[in-house]
């Protein structure tokens, strides 16, 4: 498929291009092309095509690099909408981990909001004497116990 693309020419940090037809398998600092359809020099603002011989290769069915198009389009050779050539911006993407669904319970109807009330008034009740548990004595084993390292406790 043949493609209407800029070529980078000039020195370093002087860039200027041109405007070439070429296959599209060619890459862009090959060399390789099959006709030169214009310049352009973004520092000084300057643009010349052919515009007859752009219009004749569209025919054709060649296609325009972004790039391209959005120059054609300033130059008022062709018509239709500038397209967005620079990369937009993307999050980070996270993995995916496969999560079990839990079954969905059914859900309630919904309800009206409740409006609160005033509070009822207090009313100050007497409160009784607490007396304390009374105490039961405990009680005390038949036969004291002894607990010596090496002897099981006896038990009858």
């Amino acid at each position: 498929m043949l493609k209407i693309r800029l070529q980078r020419i000039g020195r370093k940090n002087d860039p200027s291009f041109r405007a070439v037809l070429t296959d599209s398998k060619n890459s862009t600092k090959s060399g390789k092309f099959l006709e030169v359809v214009g310049t352009y020099n973004p520092k000084a603002g300057e643009t010349s095509f052919k515009i007859d011989r752009i219009q004749y290769w569209i025919s054709k069915g060649a296609k325009l690099s972004d790039t391209m198009h959005n120059l054609l389009l300033r130059a008022k050779i062709i018509e239709g909408k500038k397209i967005n050539v620079l990369p937009k911006k993307t999050p980070p993407v996270k993995p995916v981990e496969e999560v079990k669904e839990a079954p969905k319970a059914p859900e309630a109807p919904k309800e009206e909001p409740k409006v609160e009330e005033a509070p009822a008034p207090i009313v100050e009740t007497p409160v009784e004497e607490v007396s304390a548990p009374k105490e039961t004595p405990a009680e005390t084993p038949a036969e004291p116990v002894s607990e010596e390292p090496g002897e099981e406790p006896k038990t009858e």
